[in-house]
């Protein structure tokens, strides 16, 4: 069969999933594989730099594409969600259902781990199922060596009667070999023999009474077996997925629900029920994979995996997973803090050096002063703060995570935190996207696309903001420092470590109950199970660490914080420029909000500056001293020492201090997090939501802790 536009689908790829083409000459590859198996990495490494993101049309689940060229032709590698059966569980599933079944991709490239291949061969005879143009990869080789894993790469390809090519994707060894074999599927020079599962006796013969039927409906557009499998499975999904993209609804035929009845009917004079009979597709599957593990793969060492499993004794134990996971979250937090201090100091002076010889140059071109303090001390200076106590501590925090992450160590978090979150009414993955929220909300908003239930994702997204981020960070730190570190002498910086990983816990716990809270009232419903790999544990790459977590995570949030600052800067000078009778617009409105702020233990000026830090909470604690010292632009000081200074001369006690941290942690998201959850969710509902939700807990907190310490008599 050549290939033209009609008989691989290049139509409906373009028009049906959005996947860019440039050419009809194009051979599209979808990559598809279970999580774990290195999928992404053989994917980086075919593409390379050639490859861009998005998302699949109405949903939230990243769609990764890239091209790659070969003897000549062109390819469009289609990196579909890793997900471990194509039977429709979840929003991943029945993407990777839906492209290779509707999409008709020239070849389907199955991702599988060589030390986890049993497992792996599942998802490989589902997809078979449907299409007989399928390439096995055999990843991760190294690691089968390591464990003295072997598998007989050359009885599998016989076995399965597709071509078998083993890879090590890190270090790039076999992928030659597997563009080649892409391109002889492609291209019709290799035969494939896809091997056929062989279900029960009574399963056979109620295919071999409805294929007929779905053959006439269905023709050459789908493969008859297989969807004679999925309708009496009862897969409502698939039928749904035919409607929108074959424009063929099955369950309009009359014929085919007669038959249908005639044949449950049947099935149930033998005891077989539905449910049984799914249990009976899924059994002879695993059955089938199991019988050809055991004839390709043997494992020298008998106690391959003893060493992870006696760490992960330790790491997900009830004794000591949980203190592990908060010491190694408190050492990651102080290397970010302590680690940033000098490069923020310095990436600081040279940006404001910049910012005298912009000064000068407008000077010297003899622009207005008004056209200056707006352009430099009022868009310029936000930036540059924004960038200077950003760009540090996520150049730091997200390698770090990274680094976990590449170990296999993040599972383990959220193994250690599933049950609290399932008796949250959430989802156990939470805890990963929570995680992800250290570093930027915006960050861990957008990784809440790892959870399958919308329910559960919603709920995952509206409470991501009460950890926080590396833009309230300096918040919590100054105010530690100045407020409680320093009554504490020597201890000084081991206290406020402490108090800011206390705040951190308290975030957490919050987190839980406003999950269980939405989960009992306008997110109700029931938790969902969801299969969690703990994969091995890795040696780490650290260059390729570095390199993504800079340029797919650090550079990708800064660059929305730069974009949502720069307004910001100019409403702040004119804020603090506009003088009404004797006083700045700003201290206008901090005097209108500080009845309700002395409430909350705070002033005006404190409301005022959160408030006008919504585009990026760095910018906060500099609009504060701005206004304190009446100037019309943001500052800083020297030291947290003169910082103490002004803030106690303008009415500061640790209770305030204690209420700011409070509010500096339960509070609105910033500008650039709101965005990314209306992108997200689709709605700007559910943004206005995630907004009102943590400012009204942080109001509640904040007025009971200094009600109460009034009360009591504590202030």
């Amino acid at each position: 069969m050549g290939l033209t536009s009609q008989s691989t689908g290049i139509a409906t790829l373009k028009e049906m999933f959005e996947i860019k083409i440039e050419s009809y000459d194009d051979i599209v590859v979808a990559l598809a594989g279970n999580p774990n198996t290195g999928k992404s990495t053989v994917f980086n490494s075919l593409t390379g730099l050639n490859q861009h993101t998005g998302n699949w049309p109405g949903k939230t689940v990243t769609n990764a594409q890239g091209r790659y060229k070969y003897k000549d032709k062109q390819y469009t590698l289609v990196d579909l969600p890793g997900t471990y059966s194509l039977l429709a569980n979840s929003i991943e599933e029945q993407i990777a259902r839906d492209f290779i079944c509707f999409g008709n991709p020239h070849v389907t490239v199955v991702v599988t781990d060589a030390t986890s291949l049993e497992r792996n061969l599942n998802l490989v005879l589902q997809i078979m199922e449907i299409t007989n143009r399928v390439v096995v990869c055999v990843n991760l080789l190294d690691e089968a060596n390591r464990k003295n894993i072997r598998v007989d790469l050359n009885k599998l390809e016989r076995i399965l009667g597709v071509p078998v090519v083993g890879t090590i994707a890190r270090s790039g060894k076999g992928l030659e070999e597997l563009k080649n074999a892409i391109e002889k599927v492609a291209k019709d020079e290799i035969k494939t023999n896809p091997k056929k599962i062989n279900y029960d006796g009574v399963l056979e013969k109620a295919i071999k009474e409805i294929q007929p039927l779905i053959d006439n409906l269905v023709g050459k557009k789908m493969n008859s077996r297989w969807v004679s499998l999925r309708i009496m499975d009862g897969d409502s999904k698939l039928l749904e997925s035919m409607k929108d993209y074959i424009s063929f609804d099955l369950s309009k035929n009359e014929l085919l629900r007669k038959k249908l009845e005639t044949l449950f009917t049947n099935l149930k004079k033998e005891n077989i029920e539905l449910e049984k009979l799914r249990d009976c597709i899924v059994a002879s599957i695993v059955k089938t994979a199991e019988n050809i593990s055991e004839e390709v793969v043997i494992f020298e060492n008998k106690n391959h995996n003893l060493l992870d499993h006696k760490i992960d004794r330790i790491l997900t134990s009830r004794i000591f997973g949980i203190p592990i996971m908060i010491g190694l979250l408190g050492l990651v937090f102080w290397i970010t803090i302590e680690g940033a201090n000098l490069p923020s100091d310095i990436l600081a002076n040279g940006l404001f050096w910049i910012e005298g010889k912009l000064s000068n140059l407008f000077k010297l071109m003899k622009a207005p002063n008004w056209f200056h303090d707006i352009l430099v001390l009022g868009i310029y200076r936000t930036l540059a703060w924004v960038v200077s106590v950003m760009l540090p501590p996520m150049a730091i925090f997200f390698p770090l995570f990274t680094l976990l992450e590449d170990l296999g160590y993040l599972p383990r978090v959220a193994f250690n935190l599933d049950y609290y979150f399932k008796k949250a009414g959430a989802h156990g993955k939470q805890a990963l996207t929570m995680c992800m929220g250290f570093g930027c909300n915006a960050a861990g908003v957008i990784s809440c696309r790892i959870i399958d239930s919308s329910r559960e994702r919603l709920i995952a997204i509206i409470t991501n903001n009460f950890v926080p981020c590396n833009g309230r960070f300096p918040i919590l730190i100054a105010l530690a420092t100045i407020f409680i570190g320093s009554s504490t002498g020597a201890l000084s910086s081991l206290t406020a470590t402490l108090s800011v990983l206390i705040a951190i816990l308290l975030g957490v716990i919050i987190t839980l109950f406003v999950s269980k809270l939405l989960s009992k009232t306008i997110l109700k419903g029931l938790p969902s199970s969801f299969t969690l790999e703990l994969p091995p544990y890795r040696k780490p790459q650290v260059g390729k660490i570095i390199v993504r977590s800079i340029f797919d995570r650090t550079l990708f949030v800064l660059s929305r914080a730069v974009i949502v600052a720069a307004p910001a800067g100019l409403i702040i000078w004119v804020m603090a420029n506009i003088i009404i009778g004797n006083a700045s617009l700003l201290t206008h409105c901090a005097q209108f909000l500080n009845p309700f702020a002395q409430l909350l233990g705070m002033d005006g000026y404190i409301l005022m500056a959160f408030i006008l830090g919504l585009p990026a909470n760095e910018i906060v604690i500099p609009i504060l001293i701005m206004s304190y010292m009446s100037k019309g632009s943001m500052l800083d000081l020297d030291s947290l020492t003169e910082m103490k200074q002004l803030l106690v001369s303008n009415g500061w006690t640790w209770l305030t201090a204690i209420c700011t941290m409070l509010f500096a942690l339960n509070h609105w998201p910033c500008g650039t997090t709101l965005l990314t959850i209306r992108k997200e969710t689709q709605s700007w509902k559910w943004a206005w939501v995630s907004f009102l939700v943590p400012t009204i807990t942080g109001i509640v907190i904040c007025f009971l802790v200094a009600q109460g310490a009034r009360l009591f008599g504590l202030i």
